[in-house]
């Protein structure tokens, strides 16, 4: 196997076949994507080969710093933008064979998008109900129904309450309540975020997530969340970091049960190693130990060893 269906193997996920492929599958799929941009003369490699594999129903967080090609990311899975090479994969939808008709399609009913920037997400001379409603008006969907199911929104995201105040009179907080249940209105497959708390302090921020991880528990929906905030990662039960256009290492939390039956999550740190067998190590490790330029490295019965080249430094033999 090659390509993607390397990527659906490495992910523990069957492939499946018949009519419950499509169930099975995963539901955003990145395979060695590649975006590069030019501006006068220089060109810029925003992702170099990036593979991601994220599960139907996956609450994650993608973080990175300025730079590290998240947005470029968030930008290609939202089909604002088309990567130079690769495949993507969202939902069964090939991002790089639809045309433009389909991928408006596509951004009203696959995906939903939560911007860091309440004013991108809310029409303000609209009420909160009213701004829930107008993605499903524009899928046609009957008045009936669209209040129905507006309704259902505000209450599941806890602003039943201001349903018919203008958004404009509603906290940052309320806001951004408002613009996820705009975001789910047609009922997407995907929800991507992009700093959803970049604008709030704390507390709201927490506020927030607890909407979106309600969204996710109660929709089913698949939940990106993009941001630099490392922070945010306490908030998800996977983070996926992104350095330099490739995915670098991925923490993993859980809820143990000690032996006293008391529960606590615990985390683990991994680095990402891809199908050319490169990994990135973390930053800090790297700081610690001053390594540069190249490592040696040493086979074992059960793990890699890796030191700092002391040749390169003058220092003489390890021992």
């Amino acid at each position: 196997m090659t390509g993607i269906d390397d990527l659906i193997a490495s992910s523990g996920q069957p492939r499946g076949t018949g009519h419950g492929e499509t169930a099975r599958a995963p539901m955003i799929m990145c395979d060695r994507l590649v975006r590069i941009f030019s501006a006068a003369g220089v060109e810029t490699q925003a992702l170099q080969g990036l593979d991601l594999v994220l599960q139907r129903g996956e609450l994650t967080a993608l973080v990175g710093a300025s730079g590290s090609g998240k947005s470029t990311l968030l930008n290609i899975l939202a089909a604002l933008d088309l990567p130079t090479g690769g495949r993507a994969v969202v939902a069964g939808h090939d991002l790089l064979s639809m045309g433009a008709k389909e991928r408006l399609a596509y951004r009203r009913g696959t995906v939903g998008f939560l911007w860091q920037q309440t004013g991108r997400n809310l029409l303000g001379q609209l009420t909160a109900a009213e701004n829930v409603e107008l993605p499903m008006h524009l899928a046609k969907m009957p008045r009936r129904q669209r209040k129905a199911r507006a309704g259902e929104l505000l209450g599941l995201l806890g602003v039943a309450d201001s349903g018919n105040r203008p958004v404009t009179e509603l906290s940052g907080g309320q806001q951004q309540r408002i613009a996820i249940g705009v975001a789910l209105a047609n009922n997407p497959g995907v929800l991507l975020a992009d700093e959803p708390t970049g604008e709030l302090d704390t507390e709201t921020a927490d506020g927030i997530f607890s909407a979106l991880r309600t969204a996710n528990a109660e929709t089913g929906v698949t939940v990106l969340i993009v941001t630099h905030d490392a922070a945010v990662s306490e908030h998800v039960d996977r983070t996926i970091a992104i350095r330099d256009g490739r995915i670098s290492t991925e923490v993993l939390r859980r809820t143990a049960v000690d032996d006293q039956g008391v529960q606590a999550r615990r985390a683990q740190e991994y680095s990402v190693l891809d199908r050319a067998g490169r990994l990135q190590l973390p930053s800090e490790f790297i700081e610690a130990l001053a390594l540069q330029d190249r490592v040696r490295l040493a086979l074992e019965t059960d793990h890699i060893g890796v030191w700092p080249d002391r040749h390169r430094a003058g220092e003489g033999e390890d021992t």
